[in-house]
């Protein structure tokens, strides 16, 4: 069915996701029909149940046929994107995946809580109580190109320079962060292919060194589907584990952070009790999911909803829609972080559920832990300014006051 509204338009989102939109359409068109400009248009997944289903059928609902973004991506892109974790289909998938799931599990990430709670507090000492901070760039930005530097072995002098790559790469389609129109959500952008070639340098020199015992000495010395990388190949994998790990943190803390000031009798709740914030960090993630979708390709003719998918369909499961489903989330356009069961599929299901799950979640807890135990007053200051992004549901300026 051909939707009332036009949800691929970027101008859609930037003021604010249309949540009241989404709803009638789970209620009228749960899989609606979206144009683009120009080139194959895609079947928008809005319930709940359909995206863990598209999710949880990765050789029906292919990642690697035509990539996880919207637009239909020339040849060199699309080898491009296939390159990357989050766009390989099984086995291919599990065979890169393998080798360095063991580095994040949650028992090996728990031993970096003093590392990133060192970080917080040093980037928290920046912060003059009573000032106004713009904290998407002052204080969400650093911690987790910091936290990503550190597990990498970058060398510090770059962590300024890689955050800015990935933002410049997860917002092409702001002009104010792409000025000379770079790219858009397709990734292809120069940014792109500039991180893509700094992970090539990188493990190059990191070739010439002896082994650091962080994650780049696991890619560069395990087999990945049994071969080992080359340079080319970690580069593509390097980049698209940056970006993964700092720009939807990034989003995740300062949107959470923002959402709390808005909500001062549940921050209360919090500062009495800071065993409340893994459940509030649950809740930020459902309320203000770091993305918008991402996409899949129909492999063959299926439905979906009762409604006809055909073979070489894109296929978009919209988190923004799904995490606010009446069906699954009682009064759902309420934050409420005393919410359980809170089933957000913010960090996916399935096949591509974050590897990054669990340094995501530390830093969460980390970082609220020490902003409010250090701000008694944490106030709104100012207009906030989001992302014009239909991928990205992010900001790119938060004004508030900490004191």
């Amino acid at each position: 069915m051909q939707a009332t509204i036009d949800f691929y338009d970027p101008d859609l989102y930037v003021n604010g996701p249309p949540h009241e939109l989404f709803a009638e359409l789970r209620a009228s068109q749960p899989v609606a029909w979206q144009d683009i400009p120009g080139q194959e248009g895609y079947w928008a997944v809005l319930k709940h149940a359909d995206v863990v289903h598209v999710s949880r059928q990765p050789l029906l609902f292919s990642a690697s046929t035509g990539g996880v973004v919207l637009e239909t991506l020339d040849a060199e892109r699309l080898v491009h994107m296939r390159n990357m974790l989050l766009a390989m289909d099984p086995p291919r998938h599990i065979a890169y995946r393998k080798p360095l799931a063991p580095e994040f599990r949650a028992r090996i990430i728990a031993g970096m809580e003093d590392r990133i709670r060192a970080i917080t507090t040093e980037i928290l000492d920046t912060v003059e109580p009573g000032s106004v901070v713009d904290v998407c760039h002052q204080v969400c930005g650093p911690l987790p190109s910091q936290v990503i530097g550190y597990l990498f072995g970058l060398p510090r002098a770059d962590w300024d320079h890689i955050h800015d790559l990935s933002e410049r790469i997860t917002h092409g389609q702001d002009p104010e962060v792409n000025p000379e129109g770079q790219g858009a959500a397709d990734g292809g952008n120069d940014a792109s292919m500039e991180m893509t070639m700094y992970g090539v340098q990188f493990a190059a020199s990191r070739r010439e060194m002896e082994p650091q015992g962080d994650v780049m000495d696991i890619i560069l010395g395990s087999e990945f589907d049994g071969r080992l990388l080359t340079d080319l190949d970690i580069g593509s994998l390097f980049a698209q584990m940056v970006i993964a790990g700092n720009d939807t943190t990034v989003t995740m803390l300062a949107s959470g952070l923002l959402t709390l000031a808005r909500h001062p009798d549940q921050v209360a709740e919090i500062r009495a009790d800071a065993a409340m914030i893994p459940g509030a960090v649950e809740e930020i993630l459902r309320y203000d999911n770091p993305l918008h979708y991402f996409r899949r390709t129909a492999t063959e003719d299926t439905e979906l909803a009762g409604t006809p998918i055909a073979a070489g369909d894109k296929v978009a499961m919209y988190y923004t829609s799904a995490n606010r489903d009446e069906d699954v989330f009682p009064d759902p356009q309420t934050f409420d972080i005393h919410r359980d069961p809170n089933p957000q599929l913010s960090f996916g299901i399935g096949e591509h559920f974050c590897l990054g799950v669990h340094v995501a979640r530390l830093e969460g807890r980390v970082f609220f832990e020490e902003i409010l135990r250090r701000f008694p007053s944490i106030e709104v200051a100012g207009e906030p300014i989001r992302t014009r992004s239909n991928l990205n549901n992010a900001y790119r300026y938060i004004p508030l006051r900490l004191a």
